[in-house]
């Protein structure tokens, strides 16, 4: 641990910042010296396409595909055969970006399918100065080429200072591996408690739910078998489905399954008679969604082919909210919280994005496009499946401190495209949180694309498409992409871009244009015809078209528009101070930065979220042209530390100080000595530098005099 913290800047911008950081300050100045200042939007370019930058990755297909092949060789496709297709048979990727070998660069973890090894592809920024990568997953020993693997995400379970990685898989077992600190990890498959084979297990979050300062997780299942649409999607709305599960760290990185006991299979919000059923998990995330200290958690589920209840189905696709009590037992809140919206809810990221001070949410959907392509009979309940426009959007819910979302529409967007991962990243440093997904399915004789959605925020939660952004990168309307996460992969202080699909539609095959056109800037999109319909009612030839394995795609930020950013990464201080208490890693921690010129943002550190994925555990928060920010960390547990005079450009190890400044203190002098101990307990383990223990306590003074 100390070796990534003394990569990170605690005090003086001169001892600390890194090597990208300040080559991007010294041209940022001559710009400006020579009136060149830009003040246009940013773009991406995807530095992995044809295996770039050292970035060869090609997702191969899972074993079920060969049920599709049974089509292409008959050369027909009846829609009433849709239950008897697989579902995501090319598989379910994810990515996590995480700094595996703590050498201060950002590294990317990406999934793939049987007998193909997974990649982890080592950074070389640092090393060389250049950002190109080197795939070292088989070397350091988390290739897994004997599993079909689906989600990752990561997090320190042993408080030693080196993140540790979860990989899921489907009805195989979910393998757990330890790193060893040295570029390696052993597999704890035997040991963990994690390895539970009889699950579809899709995503996974890392969070301490009882507050001992250990990372426990939650593993988001979703049904009995992804090879038949009709138990994965279209089926009884329960029977096939499967409890997530809920497993609590006991130390010496084993875990034990408390999803029964700590109330996680006690669902509510459907209806009379299913109270308690197993949903379709696709997302889940471990937030303190109320900012009372301690992890709640949120899921994605999915409505799939059910019809919707007005329309005689049943509503099944929730985001589940459950509440913890702060001793790891949860009551579920979705209908009371109002997110009982039945949806095909994918993925979800959180933000403050109308800078109120309260955490909401987004959630991506099957989008109002793809509906268009699903409204012919339903192949199970033999009726008309009738989707109104705003049914399937992907839509944004604004919390409050009442605990209920509310929903404000879509606004300007009017209509979505479909979804998986996502992300809330400030992508253009405005001092505001912006909305990232994208997403593809084959759900049938056609394949619902999307082209990659950039949503920008007017500063009020008021959002327009950013078409520009991405107009250059890569053509996302081709590509099934599954996972996506964000981090700043080239030390520039904006945020990049990482997805991975599972299949790619060749650039020979046409696409088709949705024939909707709701005055929404999403109007327009394609879609790709796999089996194209016939004068026959209902079925369909094949087009012949063979898929491309999926890629993944790394979208550098431009970084371009002469905004500027903090850089904020949480320390906990369990082991290290006396009274720390929270993991090392600082997942569940939220923190909110407020610039100079008064822009306010907020954003949770998270050990997984979007879809099957995890963005880095850094936080960038966009400053415009503010030169200076202060910087609150609200810790699992409920306490709260601040540090004003945060300047632009800087790149800063925030480490857990147990003295809340809020707190109620019997004098001024008992907190001071509380804060002093601390940091000299950090100094003393070489956490922090001498300069930034000062900067530290006059912060903490400076914040309780203004509190109290």
């Amino acid at each position: 641990m100390q070796d990534r913290a003394l990569l990170k800047t605690t005090g003086s911008s001169n001892s600390g910042t890194r090597l990208g950081t300040l080559v991007t300050c010294g041209l940022a100045l001559l710009l400006f010296a020579q009136g060149a200042w830009a003040d246009g939007g940013v773009v991406f370019q995807d530095i992995a396409a044809g295996g770039g930058a050292g970035l060869s990755y090609e997702r191969v297909r899972s074993d079920s595909d060969v049920i599709w092949d049974d089509f292409r060789a008959a050369g027909v496709f009846f829609f009433p055969d849709t239950p008897n297709t697989p579902l995501k048979s090319r598989g379910a990727p994810g990515v996590a970006i995480l700094d595996y070998d703590n050498d201060g660069d950002l590294d990317i973890y990406v999934t793939n399918g049987p007998e193909t090894a997974n990649s982890l592809f080592s950074n070389q920024l640092v090393e060389s100065g250049q950002l190109t990568f080197v795939d070292v997953a088989t070397a350091a020993g988390v290739g897994l080429a004997d599993q079909d693997s689906s989600g990752v995400c990561f997090g320190d379970i042993d408080n030693d200072g080196d993140h540790d990685l979860l990989v899921l898989s489907g009805f195989e077992p979910n393998r757990l591996f330890e790193n060893n600190g040295d570029g390696t990890f052993t597999d704890l498959m035997a040991s963990s408690g994690l390895s539970n084979d009889q699950k579809t297990s899709v995503s996974c979050t890392f969070g301490d739910v009882d507050n001992d300062g250990l990372l426990d997780v939650y593993i988001g299942n979703c049904c009995l078998d992804m090879s038949d649409q009709f138990a994965t999607a279209s089926g009884e709305p329960f029977a096939f489905n499967q409890h997530s599960q809920l497993y609590l760290n006991t130390g010496g990185n084993v875990f034990v399954d408390v999803s029964a006991s700590s109330g996680i299979e006690d669902q509510k919000g459907f209806p009379p008679g299913f109270d308690g059923s197993p949903g379709v998990t696709w997302a889940a995330a471990m937030v303190d969604y109320d900012l009372d200290g301690d992890v709640d958690i949120i899921t994605a589920e999915d409505q799939a082919a059910v019809p919707l209840a007005r329309d005689g189905g049943t509503d099944r696709g929730l985001i589940h909210l459950y509440d913890n009590d702060g001793t790891g037992h949860f009551t579920d809140l979705t209908v009371s919280s109002n997110l009982n919206r039945a949806g095909a809810w994918m993925g979800l990221s959180f933000g403050d994005i109308n800078a109120d001070g309260h955490l909401d949410l987004f959630g991506s959907n099957l989008g109002d496009y793809a509906t268009t392509l699903l409204t012919p009979l339903d192949p199970v309940y033999g009726d008309f499946v009738n989707y109104e426009l705003g049914d399937m959007s992907s839509r944004w819910y604004l919390g409050s401190s009442s605990g209920v979302f509310v929903d404000p529409g879509l606004g300007a967007i009017v209509a979505t495209p479909f979804g998986w991962g996502t992300s809330m990243e400030d992508y253009d440093n405005d001092g505001d949180t912006d909305i990232i997904y994208h997403g593809g399915l084959l759900p049938g004789p056609t394949v619902q694309g999307a082209p990659g959605v950039i949503l920008q925020n007017d500063g009020s939660g008021q959002f327009t498409r950013d078409i520009a952004a991405l107009a250059g990168s890569t053509d996302h309307e081709r590509r099934t992409v599954q996972g996506i996460a964000m981090g700043d992969l080239n030390d520039d202080g904006f945020s990049d871009i990482v997805s991975v699909s599972n299949f790619d539609v060749p650039i020979s095959a046409s696409l088709s244009t949705y024939n909707h056109n709701w005055g929404s800037p999403f109007d327009g999109g394609q879609y790709f015809q796999f089996f194209v319909p016939t004068p026959t009612p209902l079925l369909t030839d094949f087009s012949g078209v063979q898929f491309d394995n999926g890629s993944l795609s790394v979208e550098v930020n431009s970084a371009d528009n002469g905004n500027r950013s903090a850089t904020i990464q949480l320390l906990g201080t369990v082991g290290l101070t006396s009274g720390g208490s929270v993991n090392r890693d600082g997942i569940g921690g939220v923190v909110r930065f407020r610039t100079s010129r008064g822009q306010r943002a907020m954003k949770p550190v998270l050990g997984g979220s979007s879809y099957a994925s995890q963005d880095s555990l850094e936080l960038v928060f966009g400053m415009e042209r503010a030169r200076r920010g202060r910087v609150d960390v609200l810790w699992p547990g409920g306490v709260r530390n601040r540090l004003y005079g945060v300047r632009r450009g800087e790149d800063i190890t925030f480490p857990e100080i147990p003295c809340d400044f809020a707190g109620s203190w019997s004098s001024f002098f008992e907190y001071a000595v509380c804060v002093s101990g601390a940091l000299h307990e950090l100094r003393d383990a070489e956490v922090i530098s001498h300069r930034a223990k000062s900067r530290f306590f006059v912060s903490a003074i400076l914040a309780f005099l203004e509190e109290h």
